[in-house]
C-alpha cells in the first residue's frame, strides 16, 4: 500500500522544517525536505555598510550564534586583502571553538537523545545499578545511587503532575527505544545537569563578545582591548575564567558527552547501516593557526569526497564559478535567466515567488517548487556538510587524534569503517569531534596567553577600517566551518557599499530541495536509504536521521523566526 506520511513541522530543531514521505509498505520510497518559512536578509543587506554587515547577518540566526558574524567580518576582511592581528585570530577560535562545545552537547541531550532515550522508561530504573553503570563507563562525580535517586523523584513528581513539559510530546513505549531503564535514567539526568553547564560556558562568549547570543565582532579584529591592569579590558582576572570554563568544556565532554555516545550507540548498532544517502562530503576548512591566508594551518581542511572515496580528496576553490553553484528549479524563487540555471553566489539573486499551493495544503508539489531553500552543488555534486563530513575529512587526511577517537569508536562498538555513512555515523562524529575542539581550546588559549606575555596586545588593524583606504569596487568571500557543516559568505562591495551579498548556509546544503537533474538533497537521500517505520503515525525513525543532521533552518532559509513549535504533526494519505 502507498502512503504519503508528512511530518510538519519537525520539532527539537531551529526553524521550520517540513518532511514528506512516500511509503512502499513500510519502507521510505522517495522524501522531500521543504523550508516553509521566509525572509531575505540577503536582500536587507544590499546598500549597507560592509563594516556593519556581520550584525545584520548574524541575526539570521539566534541558536546558530556567531557563526554568521564572523563569515560575515571574514567575507569584508577577504574582499580588502585586510590582515587580522593573531590575537584576534586566537580569539576567534576560542569563539568558535566554544560555540561547537556548547552546541553540541546541547543538541545531543536536548535536541537529539530524546529520539534514542526513553524518558517515562527512566522511571522503572534501579538507582543502584544506576550508579554501577554509569561509574563503570566514566569517573564523572554525580554517579551515586543517592544522585540518581533523586533524579529518579524528580522525574516521577514530573510525570505523575501530568507536567512532563519538555519532555511532553514524545513517542514513550514506541518499540524502537532500546536503552534498558538503567541507561535512561542516567541520560535523563545528564540531559538535565547539561542544562545548568551550558548555561555557565556561555559565558565564554560575553569575556570576549560582551553577550550571547550575538556577541560583537569587529572587521580587522576583534571588539575586546588586551590591558591585564584594565577593568575595561581583556584583563587577568577575565582569562583566568576563560581557562576556568574551557576546564568545565572538557571535563563535561571526557566525562559524560563521549562515555553516553557510546553507552547509547551500543544499543542501536543497526542504525550504523541506514541514513547516509549521499555518499559526497564538503568542508571548507577553519580554525586557522596563522591566518585565513594560509590554509595549511587550518585544524580542519578543506576539501570534497566523492562517493566515500577517502583516498582522494579534491580541492574546493570558492571563488570558481563552476564549483559552489545554487540551483532553484524546486524552490520558491526565480532567476533572471530562468529556473533552470545554476548561479555562483557572487551572480546570486534573491527573487521570492511563492508558488505553492495555498495553506493549509495537504501535500507540496514535489514535481514543481516546494521549498524556500535553495540546493547548493559543488561542480554539480549534492554535498553532505557538517560534523560528519569534518571528521572524513580529517580522517582522509591522517589527523593523528581523528584517526586514533574514529578507530576507539568502531573498535568498541564492533563496527567497520564503513558504518561512519550512517545515521549513527553522523551522530558519533559529532561527539568525536567536539572533544577534538575541546582538547584544541587550551592550545589556542596557551597560544594567546603567551602572545600578551611576550608583549603582544594588539587585537585590532585599524590600516583598512576608513572606507577612503578601499577600492571603488572588491568582491570577496569569508568562510567557516559552523557546527552544523560548511558556511560562506559572498560579498560585493561598490563604492563603499554591498552591491550584493549571498550566503551558502549548512543547512541550505543538507535540507535543500532536488535540482534540475533529480538529485535529491542530504536530507531527502538519507531518509530514502534504508527506513523502514515501525508505526507511520509515530515516525521516530524520520525524525532520528533528520535530527543527526541538526536541521538549522532558520539558517537555510536566512529567516530570523522563534524556534519550532514543540509538537509533532503527523498526516498519513
Amino acid at each position: 500500500m502507498s502512503q504519503r506520511i508528512v511530518v510538519d513541522p519537525i520539532t527539537r530543531i531551529e526553524g521550520h522544517l517540513r518532511i514528506e514521505a512516500q511509503m512502499n509498505g513500510a519502507k521510505i520510497e522517495k522524501a522531500w525536505s521543504s523550508g516553509t518559512m521566509v525572509r531575505g536578509i540577503e536582500i536587507i543587506l544590499k546598500g549597507c555598510d560592509p563594516r556593519d554587515a556581520w550584525a545584520f547577518a548574524q541575526r539570521i540566526c539566534g541558536v546558530c550564534t556567531l557563526v554568521h558574524g564572523i563569515a560575515s567580518v571574514r567575507a569584508v576582511e577577504n574582499a580588502l586583502n585586510y590582515s587580522v592581528p593573531a590575537n584576534a585570530q586566537l580569539i576567534r577560535n576560542l569563539m568558535i571553538g566554544a560555540q561547537y562545545i556548547h552546541d553540541h552537547v546541547m543538541h545531543f541531550y536536548h535536541l537529539h537523545a530524546l529520539d534514542w532515550v526513553d524518558v517515562v522508561s527512566a522511571l522503572d530504573a534501579d538507582p543502584k545499578a544506576t550508579s554501577e553503570l554509569a561509574q563503570s563507563i566514566s569517573r564523572w562525580p554525580k554517579s551515586s545511587p543517592g544522585y540518581f535517586s533523586e533524579m529518579k523523584t524528580r522525574l516521577k513528581n514530573f510525570v505523575e503532575a501530568g507536567q512532563l513539559g519538555i519532555f511532553a510530546k514524545a513517542y514513550w513505549g514506541h518499540p524502537a527505544y532500546k536503552l534498558p531503564a538503567e541507561a535512561n535514567l542516567m541520560a535523563v539526568s545528564h540531559y538535565l545537569e547539561a542544562l545548568g553547564w551550558q548555561r555557565d560556558v556561555a559565558r565564554l562568549h560575553t569575556i570576549f563578545g560582551g553577550k550571547n547570543p550575538h556577541p560583537n565582532f569587529l572587521v580587522g579584529g576583534v571588539p575586546c582591548p588586551i590591558d591585564l591592569e584594565s577593568d575595561s579590558a581583556l584583563n587577568a582576572e577575565r582569562l583566568a575564567k576563560v581557562q576556568n570554563i574551557i576546564e568545565q568544556m572538557q571535563l563535561f565532554v571526557d566525562q559524560v558527552y563521549v562515555p553516553d555516545t557510546l553507552a547509547i550507540a551500543g544499543f542501536y548498532k543497526d542504525w550504523a547501516s541506514r541514513g547516509e544517502g549521499l555518499g559526497n562530503f564538503l568542508t571548507v576548512g577553519d580554525f586557522p593557526e596563522s591566518g585565513m591566508d594560509d590554509p595549511a594551518s587550518y585544524l580542519i581542511p578543506s576539501g570534497a569526497i566523492l562517493n566515500r572515496n577517502l583516498d582522494t580528496i579534491h580541492a574546493v576553490d570558492l571563488n570558481a564559478p563552476d564549483q559552489v553553484q545554487e540551483f532553484i528549479n524546486h524552490s520558491w524563487y526565480d532567476y533572471s535567466e530562468g529556473k533552470d540555471k545554476g548561479l555562483h553566489p557572487y551572480e546570486g539573486e534573491t527573487e521570492l515567488h511563492y508558488t505553492g499551493p495555498e495553506p493549509p495544503y495537504e501535500h507540496l508539489e514535489v514535481d514543481q517548487s516546494y521549498s524556500w531553500l535553495k540546493a547548493p552543488r559543488w561542480k554539480g555534486h549534492a554535498m553532505e556538510v557538517g560534523p560528519l563530513a569534518r571528521v572524513l575529512m580529517l580522517y582522509a587526511s591522517g589527523h593523528e587524534q581523528t584517526r586514533a577517537l574514529v578507530d576507539m569508536t568502531l573498535k568498541t562498538l564492533e563496527l567497520p569503517l564503513e558504518a561512519l555513512f550512517s545515521t549513527l555515523g553522523r551522530t558519533a562524529a559529532r561527539t568525536l569531534e567536539t572533544k577534538i575542539v575541546a582538547d584544541n581550546m587550551q592550545v589556542w588559549y596557551d597560544h594567546l596567553i603567551a602572545n600578551i606575555r611576550s608583549g603582544e596586545t594588539r587585537s585590532f588593524n585599524e590600516t583598512l577600517w576608513e572606507p577612503s583606504s578601499w577600492p571603488s569596487q572588491a568582491r570577496g568571500v569569508g568562510f567557516m566551518e559552523a557546527p552544523r557543516g560548511a558556511l560562506a559568505h559572498w560579498i560585493v562591495i561598490e563604492n563603499e557599499k554591498i552591491a550584493n551579498y549571498q550566503a551558502v548556509v549548512p543547512s541550505t546544503w543538507n535540507a535543500g530541495p532536488r535540482d534540475p537533474s533529480g538529485q535529491p538533497g542530504a536530507y531527502e537521500a538519507a531518509l530514502q536509504d534504508n527506513h523502514d517505520l515501525y508505526d507511520p503515525e509515530q515516525p521516530v525513525e524520520i525524525l532520528r536521521t533528520i535530527h543527526s543532521f541538526d536541521p538549522c533552518i532558520a539558517c537555510a532559509v536566512h529567516v530570523t523566526d522563534p524556534n519550532g513549535k514543540e509538537l509533532v504533526q503527523v498526516k498519513i494519505t
